[in-house]
């Protein structure tokens, strides 16, 4: 009899024994039966140990599929950091058939692109480096450079992995990647079917795939020798997932990279603070087409102003498109000044505060701090703080009132929820069929629109005056991408509604993106990351009172704990989801290690854990 530590997939439990007359491989997938369920469970092996002291149970049955050797590591590491058991880890995998695998015969790819001088040297300084940034404006070009390093290593009989934020993406790259790769290439996200993806991993294991380009679940597929990892637009919070394990695909990949030795280039016009820092970038400014960019602010308060619509009104009359955005789908609401268009920060945090309307408070959720919702703006003194709300939806109805005779559509999550959906109507866009497509963060991503003429930014206020330390970085960085997708060629114009035109101006005329960048890294020096470690704990549960028995539990115990910091803790923004009543709490630390000790220390079946948490 052998005696093996399994694995239980998507199970919170630690590894479990079992046992089995054959000898099984590190690695294999197997079925096995849990005390109280009646269905098989899908487990891991992933070591042999000796004889326990306890009475095992038999392994049910052997797969087929397999977990390499460097998945388990991988994942090994994702438990510890992420905080999560190593079959939540291992879930996140698409193991393999080993009968599948062969010694496969590569073919040589020509890469006709013919780079820029600056490309060329962006290129050279990415090779040199091995793992950095490509901090590249809109429009110079950088997908170039990724197709000239990606052919590099499937020349050299390696594979890749582009990785995109958003499906969105995908139609464009496609088409780009085909041109290059051919059938080499295929596309992994969501909305590919069972079918194809059980067809895509096949020709991955026989060496037909070699390059997969597509969403952040495409890093966990079975490669065999990976030679390099590309992650576009890697500012974009997407890469960050919100369910168990609660990853960031960005920095795994750099993990990844450093430890394989895997070539890895970040790439974004306007990078996120902590690749900024972390690593070596090259900067690349050169646009490809002459563009000029107008942008211009308008303070009205209204959500299509009269002066939106006259140049709304002039763009189509020149038989041009307009793109019009809103930070979120469907209604958001946020609190504002109708005069200084400042919202009420926390005296203690630099952070805007939450209105929690039953308690008729403004909160901090960072340290806490409760006050009255304030009868005049404490910015100004004259203005009235004003709950503001606007959706995707209602600008459609109010576009279809002013121009009835034009093609407007919604470009959302509610609207495109299927690949043929967003592929149409990004095709009738192109086409010139539609006029104005209203959307949201969806059409911030690097679509190339060659006839948009004029990009209305409505709303961009509400992201600035979140309450989150990374608001001013949010609303700069959107606001770059859209601009960046009016006047790809010739001329463009950007309106942007705000109250707030100071900081916005400032950045797109006097200084750049790097500049903000170096000022906010001083801002955050100390006090947020990337110079400290961040998580959130968040506990839920149907039954209000013992959750917040719990939460009091646990600030007790965390606020002892001299070698982290406990920044704030209560309700959530959102206090009842799934009929869940929901607190958190906040910490903090510069040391790695005794942040994770005090997370792995808390027991508790309420618990929820986002390490490096964007709150």
């Amino acid at each position: 009899m052998k005696y093996y530590e399994l694995s239980i997939l998507k199970s919170p439990l630690s590894n479990l024994t079992y046992q089995s007359t054959q000898t099984l491989q590190i690695g294999t997938k197997v079925l096995v039966k849990l005390a109280k369920i009646k269905k098989l469970c899908e487990a891991v092996i992933i070591k042999e140990v000796e004889q326990p002291t306890f009475k095992c149970v038999d392994i049910n049955s052997i797969t087929d599929e397999y977990y390499s050797k460097d998945m388990i590591e991988i994942s090994g590491f994702i438990s510890k950091y992420y905080v999560c058991s190593l079959g939540e880890a291992l879930s996140i995998y698409t193991p393999f058939d080993k009968t599948l695998e062969k010694e496969f015969k590569y073919k040589k790819f020509e890469c006709n692109i013919s780079l820029s001088f600056k490309q060329q040297e962006a290129y050279d300084f990415l090779n040199e480096k091995k793992q950095a940034l490509l901090f590249a404006n809109t429009g110079s070009g950088k997908t170039e450079v990724y197709i000239k390093a990606i052919s590099k290593h499937l020349n050299e009989q390696k594979q890749a992995v582009l990785l995109m934020p958003e499906i969105s993406l995908t139609p464009q790259m496609q088409k780009r990647l085909e041109k290059v790769f051919d059938t080499s290439v295929a596309i992994w996200h969501s909305k590919v079917t069972k079918k194809r993806k059980k067809e895509i991993i096949e020709k991955l294991l026989k060496g037909e795939i070699r390059l997969i380009a597509g969403a952040r679940s495409s890093l966990f597929l079975p490669f065999k020798n990976l030679g390099i990892i590309v992650v576009d637009e890697e500012h974009d919070e997407s890469y960050k997932s919100d369910s168990k394990p609660r990853l960031q695909t960005k920095d795994l990949s750099l993990y990844i990279a450093k430890k394989y030795e895997v070539q890895l280039i970040l790439g974004s016009a306007t990078p996120s603070i902590s690749s900024f820092k972390k690593v070596p970038y090259y900067r690349l400014t050169q646009t490809f087409f002459e563009s000029k960019k107008f942008i211009e602010f308008d303070e009205s308060d209204t959500n299509i102003s009269a002066k939106i619509l006259n140049r709304i009104n002039n763009t189509l009359n020149n038989n041009h498109q307009v793109i019009i955005f809103l930070p979120t789908r469907a209604n958001f609401k946020y609190q504002i000044c109708t005069s200084c268009g400042k919202s009420v920060e926390c005296p203690y945090c630099s952070v805007s505060m939450s209105l929690h309307k039953n308690d008729l408070a403004l909160k901090c959720h960072y340290c806490g701090y409760t006050q009255q919702i304030p009868e005049f703006c404490p910015s100004c003194n004259t203005g009235i703080i004003h709950n503001l709300r606007v959706g995707t939806a209602q600008i459609e109805e109010e576009l279809k009132q002013a121009f009835p005779e034009k093609i407007i559509k919604r470009f959302d999550r509610d609207e495109i929820k299927t690949d043929t959906k967003l592929k149409s109507v990004l095709n009738d866009f192109n086409k010139n069929k539609i006029d104005i497509l209203v959307g949201t963060q969806m059409l911030s991503k690097g679509h190339d629109y060659h006839n948009v003429k004029l990009a209305v930014v409505l709303g961009i206020d509400s992201v600035l005056n979140m309450n989150s330390y990374k608001a001013r970085e949010k609303a700069l960085s959107l606001l770059i991408q859209i601009a960046g997708r009016s006047g790809r060629k010739g001329e463009g114009e950007v309106i942007v509604q705000t109250k707030n035109q100071e900081f916005f101006e400032y950045y797109f005329h006097e200084a750049d993106y790097k500049d903000f960048l170096d000022e906010e890294l001083e801002f955050r020096e100390d006090l947020y990351p990337p110079f400290v470690k961040m998580a959130r704990v968040i506990f839920s549960h149907a039954n209000g009172l013992k959750v917040k028995d719990e939460l009091d539990k646990y600030v007790k115990i965390l606020k002892e704990n001299t070698n982290i910091e406990v920044v704030g803790f209560g309700q959530c923004s959102i206090f009842k989801m799934a009929n869940k009543y929901r607190y958190e709490i906040l910490v903090r630390s510069s040391s790695v290690k005794s942040i994770l000790q005090a997370l792995h220390s808390i027991n508790s079946t309420m618990v929820t854990i986002d390490m490096d948490t964007t709150h």
